[in-house]
């Protein structure tokens, strides 16, 4: 009985924990894309910039940050 008791409280704490973690996913998923589009606003911005002063010898780039990413949106 004790051991059913048990494993009835562990199986309540994996399915909050199952969805807390699907919640953050959703969340890290949304941060990303906002990320995204702020990066490539940046680069049109900084392309328009670069266009404009093309008399002078500037090398802005900016990194790809998708390649230093960790997540997986497919666990």
């Amino acid at each position: 009985m004790v051991m059913e008791r048990l494993n009835s409280n562990l199986y309540l704490q994996n399915c909050y924990i199952m969805k807390e973690n699907e919640k953050l996913r959703k969340k890290a998923q949304v941060l990303n894309q906002e990320n995204q589009a702020l990066l490539s606003e940046l680069k049109q911005k900084l392309s328009k910039a670069n266009n404009n002063s093309k008399g002078k010898n500037s090398a802005n780039t900016i990194p790809d940050l998708n390649l230093s990413s960790t997540s997986n949106p497919n666990p």
